[in-house]
């Protein structure tokens, strides 16, 4: 594998007390086996590919920040259940496959726009992710600890394990998930507005039935992880050799991308991903150039390679037309071939007085739209959406069909980092983005 990346700068790494435990824990991290394998990733780079083909359409979801207190069934039931319902309609409604990708296995790890928290007076390191610190405010749980990084494996392994049990022992069945969307319809005080779009599923599923049609694919999905590949050192210790091709693949997780942070292409994350054969996507921000995203395209994927690269857009609901057009116009004269994502999350975030971190739900869905416009205009495909989100009934998110106000932010904000959207308007926004499809 290249190591030019170890002579460059690497952005939002930890400033690990003892490099000696650190050193310990990669050398542990070597020996334990993969959490997924090289076969997986280049089948979820072919149908990525088919994204970029205007034949597919992601579906990206999962926590801000995981944490390891939060690993447990019933949490993960319920964010597999509500992606899953999601992926029913928008399958239905653009009828191409949707590819189902968790932000779950391995989302541990946080960039931060300051590298300190001061709270009463009292300054210490930021909270970077439990793979890295504690969240509790005091000198002890803030100081980075290297054996969280094992702790962080055994997570996803547990993580992984579980998502695997569900989508293959029946919460992944067809009309299971349908009948799920329907209570939605029935109980949601927006869903009447989606009850064509439930009485059309109702007909498509009932027609299969009479037709004797009872596939595999009916019962269980192809379901892949994802995170951001913040942590070097974790990243590096988790690089395997494919017997098969002699090549190198993160074996982390599936689907791994450069934030909007560390995609410097004089960096360390950009030149560690060069030689990932893995799918990689990049983080978009509001101050990419046209430039930025070709020099992303000839440093990531110079050979062109169907599925390999990915962006994931994350403009703001207010400059999403203004910037996107160039860039999506720029990047398709080029002739590369990416697949376009829209995040429409991490640029509508804003600080209430009462100090909670929360979303307008109008604006994430005025930026899928504006996204959808502009791919529209220009005669692309709009590939897919990113959000965060939960199956919880939480309150981190203001609006959607049940309308939570600013003073709804304290009955259960329990999101660690960024707010998420709670099962109701995650579902709320799959009817509206198969209103757009």
């Amino acid at each position: 594998m290249n190591d030019a990346w170890r002579a460059l700068p690497a952005a939002q790494q930890p400033e690990w007390p003892d490099g000696g435990a650190v050193d310990d824990a990669i050398r542990e991290l070597r020996t334990y086996p993969p959490l997924v394998f090289a076969g997986e990733c280049d089948a979820l780079k072919t149908k990525l590919a088919a994204v970029a083909r205007g034949e597919a359409f992601i579906l990206q979801g999962g926590d801000c920040a995981e944490t390891f207190n939060g690993v447990g069934a019933d949490a993960l039931r319920n964010k597999l259940r509500t992606l899953l319902q999601m992926s029913v309609v928008l399958t239905y409604a653009g009828s191409v496959p949707v590819v189902k990708l968790g932000r779950i296995a391995g989302q541990y790890a946080k960039p931060r726009s300051k590298p300190t928290e001061t709270r009463d007076g009292v300054e210490l390191p930021a909270y970077r992710g439990d793979a890295v610190n504690g969240y509790d405010f005091t000198a002890a749980s803030r100081v980075p600890d290297p054996s969280r990084l094992l702790r962080m494996y055994h997570s996803s392994a547990a993580t992984l394990n579980l998502a695997r049990a569900f989508v293959s022992g029946g919460e992944a069945d067809l009309r299971q998930m349908h009948a799920w969307n329907t209570d939605f319809v029935r109980d949601s005080p927006v869903g009447k507005r989606y009850e064509q779009i439930g009485r059309d599923i109702d007909k498509a599923i009932a027609f299969m039935a009479a037709c004797g049609a009872n596939p595999s694919v009916f019962h269980t999905v192809d379901f892949y992880s994802s995170h951001e590949a913040l942590l070097l050192d974790y990243e590096l210790a988790m690089t395997r050799i494919d017997s098969r091709t002699g090549t190198p693949y993160d074996t982390s997780g599936h689907f791994l991308w450069i934030g909007e942070r560390t995609r410097q292409l004089d960096g360390a994350h950009v030149e560690f991903a060069r030689s990932l054969r893995n799918p990689i996507g990049v983080k978009l921000g509001p101050t990419t150039t046209p430039e930025d995203a070709l020099a992303l395209i000839e440093r990531l994927d110079p050979d062109r390679e169907p599925g390999r690269l990915t962006f994931i857009t994350r403009m703001g609901a207010g400059v999403v037309r203004d910037r996107l057009p160039e860039l999506v116009e720029k990047v398709t004269a080029s002739g590369a071939s990416v697949a376009w994502i829209c995040d429409p999350m991490h640029g509508n975030t804003f600080e209430t007085p009462s100090g909670y971190k929360t979303r307008r739900f109008d604006d994430v869905i005025d930026e899928v739209q504006g996204f959808f416009e502009v791919h529209r205009a220009l005669g692309t495909h709009p590939g897919g959406v990113h959000v965060e989100l939960t199956g919880d009934d939480v309150t981190e998110c203001v609006g959607g069909g049940f309308a939570l106000a600013e003073a709804d932010l304290v009955h259960r904000y329990e999101s660690v980092c960024d707010p998420r959207l709670n099962r109701s308007q995650s579902l709320e926004l799959a009817f509206l983005v198969a209103e757009m499809l």
